[in-house]
């Protein structure tokens, strides 16, 4: 691997020191979660501030300005904000994430070019594919895309499209000034993201602004980047609800205390109290599982060895454990909860929120259904591609 020897303008900081500013966001944060929730986007102050801080330069190589945070760490970071906003927490991993990697796979004079841009910021869509025609010097993307948590606070698009004479698919990054925005962003939960849709035509990006969507051998950076874009997904997604769901059951602690002693209070029964502490024990078994397969994860990155598929395997399935344990704790909160949880508030926006993140394709069914023939011994000789075995 080579370096960018020339650092860009960047603001970025060491992981603790990113963790420990996110924390000090909270009120911040918290503050305009229902602004966000009701105008489709992130309200400007928090946006600075996430940039300020180095948030976005979450997973940005250390040699290009960013925080080139371990996987646990980034999950520590995604579970801060996320719990003071979901929506602010599902726009930072979304754009961090996107950052990241071209910092990680462009080539050197590529990576400084890019990285010298005034608060850099990279987000889009890589799930499904638009088209990519071959010309001289690079290529000509057109399409139409869903998604694109964090657009509205970008500089620049990563957006998928399949070579159409090698049928390999790359990410390509543009200028966010080329594309064309649909506003389209009629959803239950998670309405802060502002994730519309998007279209290009006929767009040249040059050979230089693009990476094969499977790269696992950076340019620059360390073992963070060998574990291939589906693996981020439990790192982003996993921290998002983890953080979520312990705001959930904080915020139901708070509606019980206040109607503590009120006649007929459902939540003074023995069965609340119960499913309470069932409750806290599967948010923190979640974590348990996720943060075990990290460490073990990390541990065979350092060794300099190759992931084992049912290392793979476990990350995608402790995902989704994540992901509908949480899913299972909001249903309850807001049960448990009653009209507190039914009017407009923080409560019912967590609800809203956390179902919002189960559709993410990274925890769906077909996710659980290809784990568990490889957990079974019948995917021999089979790898993960993203979110399915081949």
């Amino acid at each position: 691997m080579t370096t960018v020897q020339e650092q860009p303008v960047s603001t970025g900081g060491t992981p603790s020191v990113v963790l420990h500013a996110a924390e000090g966001l909270h009120d911040l944060i918290d503050g305009h979660g229902d602004e966000n929730d009701r105008t489709g986007r992130i309200a400007e102050p928090v946006v600075e501030a996430l940039y300020d801080i180095g948030a976005i330069g979450v997973f940005t190589p250390r040699e290009l300005g960013g925080a080139e945070m371990t996987p646990r760490q980034a999950m520590d970071l995604f579970r801060t904000l996320s719990y003071a906003d979901p929506s602010t927490g599902w726009v930072t991993m979304a754009m961090g994430l996107a950052t990241g990697l071209a910092g990680a796979f462009f080539g050197e004079n590529a990576a400084r070019e890019l990285f010298a841009t005034p608060r850099l910021g990279i987000a889009g869509q890589g799930t499904r594919p638009g088209r990519a025609v071959p010309v001289p010097g690079g290529h000509r993307i057109s399409g139409e895309w869903s998604f694109a948590s964090g657009i509205k606070h970008c500089t620049h698009l990563h957006t998928a499209a399949l070579d159409a004479e090698t049928g390999q698919t790359r990410f390509f990054i543009v200028p966010v000034e080329q594309v064309t925005f649909i506003e389209n962003w009629d959803v239950l939960g998670l309405r802060g993201t502002g994730s519309i849709d998007y279209t290009l035509e006929d767009c040249f990006v040059p050979i230089e602004y693009s990476y094969p969507s499977l790269s696992t051998e950076p340019v620059t950076g360390g073992d963070l980047y060998r574990i291939g874009i589906g693996n981020f997904a439990s790192i982003n997604h996993g921290g998002w609800v983890l953080g979520v769901g312990r705001r959930v059951l904080d915020e139901l602690a708070a509606v019980v205390r206040a109607k503590a002693g009120r006649p007929g209070a459902q939540t003074d029964t023995v069965a609340f109290a119960e499913h309470f502490a069932d409750a806290e024990v599967r948010l923190r078994a979640a974590k348990a599982l996720l943060y075990e397969v990290w460490e073990e994860i990390e541990a065979t990155l350092a060794r300099g060895a190759e992931i084992p598929l049912r290392l793979h395997t476990l990350n995608r399935v402790a995902l989704h454990n994540a992901t509908f344990s949480v899913a299972g704790i909001a249903q309850f909160a807001y049960t448990s909860a009653g009209t507190d949880a039914l009017r407009r508030g923080t409560m019912q926006r967590l609800f809203r929120d956390v179902h919002g993140g189960t559709q993410h394709v990274s925890s769906s069914p077909l996710v659980m259904q290809s784990a568990g023939r490889e957990l079974a011994g019948l995917e021999e000789g089979k790898r993960w591609v993203h979110f399915s075995l081949k």
